[in-house]
């Protein structure tokens, strides 16, 4: 099984030489999703206008498969 690494916002990826074991593309997109959601709960009201966050899934040669982004913006 190939294994996919979750980068956030440029910061490297922990445990580099290892990252998580999935089936496929499809698992590791859903594991993303589930990932983004426990992390950017922990921003608890810190995330401001004009701020970026981004989890970054990469394949087993480093290669970003997906992004998943969040940017805010005041309206004028």
């Amino acid at each position: 099984m190939p294994s996919y690494f979750f980068d956030v916002n440029g910061s490297g990826v922990p445990d580099s030489d290892e990252g998580q074991t999935l089936a496929n593309d499809a698992d590791a997109w859903h594991e993303a999703t589930l990932v983004a959601g426990e992390i950017f709960k922990s921003v608890d009201g810190k995330f401001k206008p004009g701020q970026e966050w981004k989890l970054e899934v990469q394949n087993d040669q480093r290669r970003a498969i997906f992004s998943i982004n969040i940017t805010s913006k005041k309206m004028k």
